[in-house]
């Protein structure tokens, strides 16, 4: 008899040995099993009975291997009860082989879907079996390759009588917020096209009420639809999370926006058995974070690492469990506690130590770590009250695409390493143009970092406009995106 256990956003096969021996009646399930396995021997004896099956009398002992593997959840109901039905001839064991179980049983005998039901279609495709699941709850996509078998019933083992599963529902891919609902904010529409052409991180400071949460909610609708690649990644990972993919099935990326509360499990992921946090819940797609400066330091600094590398890794005594994290971060933040700080129109009530204070809890290398820095000013009366919207996301979302097509084209053609030097070469600047970043860099005492990401930030800008050479203007643009928030407020 085979099943999964989830370890991170895979499944790993398991082997469900039943052995119904003589002696003092008892149900022992072994294995290194949790609590929700352990309680599934009062589940299985109800439902057994339920469906018009019997509980063997004897000494019932179950074996989940391999043991070294913890085995966590209520998807091994099913299996655990098909193996007992099979070992003591209740049902022909060729009703079962072949298969690998994954289901809750309920009270009444009913299997019903569990989460992370993609990861173990994923891991019965890559061992030659078909998948015996629930019927129902819309928790899967088709997969090419694997046979699906839909059980309503434990019952269904005695009758071998096979359902259609019910594929999810596909949400509305174009249903969403539009940046023509954003009334000025041209300069800050224009970044977020350069950001998402790029997948370059985004910072935005501005007073209350200037628009950063409707700039930051719309950048999805700007974003190019899934590939077939990324939609099974970020499908994946909301599966094992026991979310709705949907969305994600009709090729719309993720967004996330936790809350500023959030802790570092719940932001990189943790917990017993191990989930996947939000930066893994935004792969593909985008996290921001509003209120930056509210949230635990201790929290964004543990970022740092994961933004670079695509992937958080979490260590626990049975082993590192993986996810992945590759977001386009998108960040909004006040220039300090009262908001006001440099906002002409309203005077600011915090003193220089408190602004500083506000904005040190940021951290400068995480800061330093996000590519586009930009003020959001409030929008004048006469903008919101003429009901005129400014650039559509339609429009925005050409520069994106033309951009990204470019940039793959151009590195098809190129074989410059991923490295500073590399960036440097594929820029193809003029040599009056290194020499103004190099001033540049001396006055706004920029790091190598910085300096790097200013080039990736030109060459996105090049990009959009379908070019090899990244010039003067391109460069200019870039650093009046990367240095003004360098020196603060």
């Amino acid at each position: 008899m085979r099943s999964a256990a989830l370890r991170g956003v895979e499944a790993v096969p398991v082997d469900v040995e039943v052995a119904v021996t003589s002696g003092i009646p008892a149900f022992n399930i072994v294995g290194m099993a949790d609590a929700a396995v352990q309680e599934s021997r009062e589940r299985i004896r109800v439902a057994l009975k339920t469906a018009g099956f019997s509980m063997p009398p004897d000494r019932v002992l179950v074996n989940l291997a391999p043991s070294s593997l913890r085995k966590t959840g209520a998807g091994f109901d099913l299996p655990i009860a098909a193996g007992i039905l099979a070992a003591t001839g209740q049902i022909n064991p060729e009703a079962v082989r072949g298969g690998l179980f994954v289901g809750e049983l309920s009270l009444a005998g009913e299997v019903r879907p569990v989460s992370g039901m993609l990861a173990y279609a994923l891991c019965a495709r890559d061992v030659g079996c078909a998948l015996s699941c629930s019927d129902h709850g819309g928790t899967l996509m088709p997969i090419a390759g694997l046979s699906v078998r839909g059980m309503r019933t434990v019952a269904d083992l005695r009758t071998g009588e096979v359902h259609d599963v019910e594929p999810c529902a596909l949400a509305d891919p174009a249903a969403g917020p539009d940046y023509a609902d954003v009334s000025g904010n041209e300069l800050g529409k224009r970044a977020f096209q350069i950001a998402a052409a790029g997948s370059h991180g985004v910072i935005m400071m501005g007073p209350p009420g200037s628009g950063k949460t409707m700039l930051a909610s719309r950048v999805p609708s700007i974003m190019p639809p899934l590939d077939e690649e990324e939609m099974l990644e970020a499908a994946l990972v909301h599966s094992v999370a026991g979310l709705d993919i949907g969305g994600i099935l009709a090729g719309r990326r993720p967004f996330r926006s936790p809350h500023h509360s959030a802790t570092s499990a719940g932001l990189l992921g943790g917990g017993t058995p191990v989930h996947p946090g939000e930066i893994s819940l935004a792969h593909r797609g985008v996290l921001f974070l509003d209120e930056l400066p509210e949230f635990r330091t201790s929290a964004l600094q543990q970022m740092r690492q994961p933004m670079e590398e695509g992937r958080v890794c979490i260590s626990r005594a049975e082993g590192v469990v993986e996810f992945p994290a590759r977001f386009m971060l998108v960040a909004a933040a006040n220039p300090c506690r009262c908001g006001h700080f440099g906002d002409p129109e309203h005077p600011c009530k915090c003193s220089d130590a408190q602004v500083r204070d506000y904005q040190n809890r940021i951290g400068g290398p995480l800061l330093d770590r996000i590519d586009i820095h930009i003020d959001v000013n409030r929008v004048p009366p006469s903008h919101v009250m003429s009901g005129r919207g400014g650039t559509s996301s339609a429009v925005l979302r050409d520069g994106v695409v033309r951009g990204r097509e470019f940039a793959s084209w151009r590195k098809s053609r190129e074989s410059f390493p991923e490295t500073t030097q590399g960036l440097i070469g594929s820029c193809h600047m003029e040599e009056s143009d290194r020499a103004f970043v190099e001033h540049a860099a001396l006055v706004n005492a920029m790091s190598g970092r910085s300096i790097a990401k200013t080039l990736s930030i030109a060459r996105t800008i090049a990009d959009i406009d379908e070019r090899l050479e990244v010039n003067r203007d391109d460069l200019c643009e870039a650093l009046a995106l990367r240095v003004r928030r360098e020196g603060g407020a």
